[in-house]
């Protein structure tokens, strides 16, 4: 009996997922552990592998497409195997998609998808159900005679902007001619290798603007074009940019910065370093917020709008940079770690979100975010707030400075930090206060001495 090779359920807060790539086509030949598809879910792209041995029976989804999580994707079994059609496919109960474990040492590699088990299932034959697959739209019906379509094509141009003068609105060739006539179409002058390019590209020629002799259209134009064209963002993108938008429309940001003298922690760690004690900046700096906001658990709370809720563990997110987007991998429980704990968490789950091997719940459930953009070269800066949750801390470059110490000019290493906060749930001087306690921390090199 064929198996059921269902859209995988990864992390609590995923819905649905994107085929992005098919390893397999139909009537392959699969292996158990043989990688058959790739999907993007609103945090990563994933690598889903097969439990099964056999033959590549039926894909229901194709690339590009979204379904729900726990869809059937496609059939395995043997060659000749009699599969349901979409429409018929039965439903399988879910079975929990496993993660390959990940090598001891990765190699860092660009956008690397994580591995995981593609959820199959034995059909039930007397449960039926429709697989939620999005049907494409019907494209707009284009009427036009052969001779104007084969014109159009050798013009290189776009049908559509071409009103008909035919019956029922029929483009004819006269349209076409006339409509050439009327846009100076006749009077460019185009490269051969263009113009090939062009309609390789599905561009309209005339939205190419030459920069050659005389306005001559060059290769390079056509490229220009082609590179402007409108793109769909990733799934991930999209996401980003829904969440920022609603964070933003939604929540009352307000802001505090302070300056915060980093030359004595900057010293100390220097002798850390001496006695083989390597603790990034960064760590220090995660380890003053979590204390700081112990200390102020309303910065660590979130509110729906109507009632607040307190969380009584510091779930850390760390904003990490990728070419894709941006994701916050998650420090849970970052109050009971030591120093070094956090450190080694911290770069693991930076490490893992470089290599694409996060998993979702390893960016869910933050309750305060950290956007570190210290290495940039960057004065000062705002962050959007996570929804979700009630503030986030924008940490700048440690630059030298001349500031006043004791009445006097001198050289200093400072850093600006900047608090944005949610102002339904936190007031501008609990805020303040918020950002006051982290710079006396990070100031206060006995309290690192004590820790360490």
């Amino acid at each position: 009996m064929a198996q059921i090779v269902l859209m995988p359920k990864l992390g609590q807060t995923v819905e649905e997922s994107t085929i992005v790539k098919w390893h397999k086509a139909t009537g392959d030949t699969v292996k158990k552990g043989d990688v058959l598809f790739e999907i993007e879910t609103d945090k990563a792209v994933l690598e889903c592998e097969s439990f099964y041995d056999g033959t590549l029976l039926k894909i229901l989804v194709a690339e590009e497409e979204t379904v729900p999580v726990q869809s059937v994707v496609a059939y395995i079994g043997e060659p000749g195997e009699e599969v349901p059609d979409a429409a018929s496919a039965p439903v399988a109960k879910p079975v929990k998609a496993v993660a390959a474990p990940a090598p001891a040492k990765a190699e860092p590699v660009k956008a690397a998808p994580e591995k995981v088990f593609a959820t199959v299932a034995t059909p039930a034959p007397a449960v039926q159900a429709s697989v939620a697959v999005a049907a494409p739209s019907a494209p707009t019906k284009l009427f036009i005679s052969p001779r104007a379509k084969a014109l159009v094509k050798n013009k290189v141009v776009n049908a559509e902007n071409i009103a008909g003068s035919g019956p029922n609105g029929r483009i004819v060739e006269k349209d076409v001619l006339a409509y050439l006539e009327q846009t100076g179409y006749n009077n460019l002058r185009i490269a051969p290798a263009a113009k090939r390019l062009a309609a390789a590209s599905n561009i309209d020629i005339l939205e190419v603007k030459g920069t050659g002799d005389s306005g001559r259209i060059m290769v390079r134009d056509v490229e220009t074009t082609i590179a402007e064209q409108p793109k769909i963002m990733s799934k991930m993108r999209q996401i980003i940019a829904s969440r920022l938008a609603q964070s933003f429309g939604q929540i009352p940001h307000f802001y505090v910065t302070t300056s915060i003298d980093m030359t004595d922690l900057l010293s100390y760690r220097k002798e850390l370093k001496a006695k083989d004690v390597n603790l990034s900046v960064t760590t220090f700096i995660l380890e003053a917020v979590v204390m700081s906001l112990e200390e102020f658990p309303i910065v660590n709370s979130s509110t729906d709008g109507v009632a607040v809720t307190w969380h009584s563990d510091v779930d850390l997110g760390i904003a990490v940079s990728l070419e894709k987007g941006l994701v916050v991998p998650v420090v849970k429980g970052a109050q009971t770690l030591t120093m070094e704990e956090l450190q080694n968490q911290m770069k693991a789950l930076s490490e893992k979100a470089r290599t694409g091997r996060l998993m979702p719940d390893e960016m869910s459930g933050s309750t305060f975010t950290v956007s570190n953009m210290g290495m940039f070269d960057v004065e000062s800066f705002s962050a959007i707030i996570n929804p979700g949750e009630g503030g986030i801390l924008a940490v700048s470059s440690t630059l030298e400075q001349a500031v006043v110490v004791d009445g006097k000019i001198k050289i200093r290493s400072m850093m600006k930090v900047t608090l944005s906060a949610d102002h339904r749930t936190v007031d501008g001087t609990k805020g303040a206060e918020f950002v006051k306690a982290l710079k006396s921390k990070l100031e206060d090199i006995d309290l690192w001495k004590s820790l360490i």
